[in-house]
């Protein structure tokens, strides 16, 4: 008797699965961290609250080039043009940055920089632009009435010696870098990256620059996920080719697992009598799930890799056709990778934007379509939506994510996913 059918997983189940279990993978290997340089930071996942131990600024300094002065000795905004016209005053010390002025005696003003220590006594700068220096003199006359305060940066007004200036969790970008060193952090405590192994499989796969005999294809997907994986962050293992062979695939995935958190391959997880990663997984360790309601990116599947230990790896199984692999691992390796990472669970985010094209025939299955937006921001379509067109992967600037049985007209509202959101998403998409 035939087997039963089983319907294919929606993705929103598979997400909730997804979670789950990395969740509980968690718990029994937890995340190790390394405390690195905060000059070579970049991309990492900070481990620990940075709190800061300064002031930022430490000092009431100077917004731009000009003078510093007491707002008693100058007319006040409101006064008149002839009030104005009537100050002069003559200067009393010039300040630059890094420089510590004497304090301010009344009826002077002091050259000041930017960057420069206001001095005490002073409460205002005036922009050069706003003054006229005397050469025969040297007094300065200023052309506007002030404002007690102005141009001036006060101390702490950035940050506040005790405040919480990034938080665990946070991926560090070149601001996160620079607002570390804004407040003396030498070094950051961060999560060690994921340490991701990507395994490519079939016998009819060459690398470029090699010939290509009768019946074989360049191998995309090899450089395609070693490629999203270091976009993530995480540290990409190039493992090579698998052959198409049982005991091969066996061995493999074994060697990997002893190294790695997480094992990604493409292809050979259907179930033709060539696809032997299926019957490797279960033979090696165990199955989640398999087979999506999504096009393109059916035949995925999750589960994992014991260890000599008794400890387990991670394991997703992407299809062989480069686009199935490439929507498959946004959508799903992703978030695994971000959980992996420190970063927390988040899934990409959609806008909602007008559709410039049609799309009449419906399938049953969610389906991700390769889109980009026209000059006046509608969503366009890749002209081929095969699952084997991977430049339709370079051409687009993001996705539609059509649900199930939905035909489009021009004019009708469709989610537009970014490919920058399916990368890195947002952290407004965070979830616990």
């Amino acid at each position: 008797m035939a087997a039963a059918f089983k319907p294919l997983m929606p993705l929103d189940e598979a997400w909730s699965r997804l979670h789950a279990a990395v969740v509980e993978h968690l718990g029994q290997t937890p995340r190790s961290t390394d405390v690195v340089d905060s000059f070579d930071a970049l991309g990492r996942v900070l481990a620990e609250d940075l709190v800061s131990t300064v002031d930022v600024p430490p000092v009431d300094n100077s917004a731009m080039d000009g003078y510093a002065v007491r707002s008693a000795d100058l007319p006040l905004a409101g006064q008149s043009d002839a009030d104005v016209a009537a100050v002069s005053l003559p200067q009393g010390q010039r300040i630059a940055a890094g420089q510590v002025g004497a304090t301010l005696q009344p009826r002077t003003c002091a050259r000041i920089f930017t960057g420069a220590p206001v001095p005490e006594g002073a409460d205002a700068v005036v922009m050069q632009e706003h003054t006229a220096v005397d050469a025969a003199t040297g007094s300065v006359h200023f052309k506007e009435a002030i404002q007690a305060g102005q141009n001036i940066r006060r101390r702490g007004e950035d940050i506040a010696q005790g405040q919480t200036v990034l938080h665990a969790g946070v991926r560090l970008t070149p601001a996160g870098l620079g607002v570390a060193a804004s407040v003396g952090a030498a070094s950051l405590k961060v999560f060690r990256r994921p340490k991701v192994g990507v395994l490519t499989t079939g016998n009819e796969l060459v690398m470029p620059g090699e010939p290509l005999p009768p019946g074989a294809i360049y191998n995309s997907n090899r450089h395609t996920l070693r490629g999203l994986v270091q976009a993530t962050g995480a540290q990409a293992c190039d493992l090579g080719v698998v052959p198409d062979e049982l005991a091969a695939t066996r061995a493999a995935l074994r060697a990997a697992a002893e190294q790695h958190d997480l094992i990604i391959t493409s292809g050979g997880v259907s179930v033709g009598e060539e696809d032997h990663l299926r019957n490797a997984v279960l033979a090696e360790g165990g199955l989640d799930f398999w087979a999506l309601a999504i096009k393109p990116g059916k035949p995925f599947v999750f589960g994992w890799i014991n260890r000599a230990d008794g400890s387990r790896a991670l394991y997703m199984g992407l299809p062989g056709n480069p686009v199935a692999s490439f929507v498959t691992f946004l959508l799903l390796v992703r978030p695994v990778l971000g959980l992996l990472a420190g970063e927390g669970w988040h899934l990409p985010q959609a806008v909602s934007l007008v559709a410039d094209f049609s799309w009449p025939k419906p399938d049953k299955r969610r389906e991700f379509l390769r889109a980009r937006l026209d000059a006046q921001g509608r969503v366009v379509l890749h002209p081929h939506q095969g699952s084997g067109v991977l430049s339709s992967a370079a051409w687009a600037e993001g996705v539609v994510d059509l649900p199930s049985g939905t035909i489009v007209r021009p004019g009708d509202a469709v989610n537009f996913i970014s490919m920058a959101e399916l990368v890195q998403p947002s952290i407004s998409a965070r979830q616990p």
